[in-house]
């Protein structure tokens, strides 16, 4: 079986290039979440509109996508830390299933980064993957570490509750990586 109609070639980056792709990305996941939540001060709705559309979700996929399965993963671990330093966001209690969860976002993007299907299935996939590591996080801590303040089932009643943000993830991402890899063809 020739397995090469299922993979898209693309040039593999540098580590340079990884690297900044981190580095923006880490950038955009503080960044991002803060305008969520200024919208939602300014709304009267408070902190949920940076729940409901997740705004960290979206840099860490697109770096998976764009930059592969290192600076996806790389992105996922680092972002929630650095905002967490800086903002206070996400709360310490969920620090390490939101990196659980982003840790896969951005490790499964990466893996479907060369894989030839659309790229809203990729993200889907991808949300799918960190949704599954988040699953696990929260299994762990309930059952190993006796952590009460985490339910596997919240996690799931939760996905309606995200909704917007998946749209918007779905309507943005796919766009978005198309016009940058087109770019990057034009310059090659």
């Amino acid at each position: 079986m020739n397995y090469s109609n299922y993979f898209v070639q693309k040039k593999k980056l540098s580590i340079k290039v990884q690297s900044l792709a981190v580095l923006g990305s880490v950038a955009a996941c503080v960044i991002l979440p803060q305008i969520f939540h200024l919208i939602g001060k300014i709304s009267g709705s408070g902190t949920a509109a940076g729940i409901v559309f997740s705004p960290m979700h979206i840099p860490v996929i697109v770096t998976g996508l764009l930059a592969g399965p290192f600076a996806g993963a790389a992105t996922g671990l680092f972002a929630p830390l650095v905002s967490y330093l800086i903002s206070g966001m996400p709360v310490a209690a969920m620090l390490p299933f939101m990196t659980a969860e982003l840790f896969g976002y951005g490790l499964a993007a990466g893996f479907l980064r060369c894989v030839k299907i659309p790229a809203a299935v990729k993200v889907l996939v991808s949300m799918i993957a960190g949704r599954v590591l988040y699953m696990v996080a929260a299994i762990v801590a309930v059952f190993l570490f006796k952590n009460e303040s985490v339910s596997v089932l919240g996690i799931w009643m939760a996905v309606p509750k995200c909704l917007p943000g998946i749209v918007l993830q779905l309507a943005f991402i796919p766009p978005f990586v198309y016009w940058v890899d087109s770019l990057s063809e034009k310059q090659n």
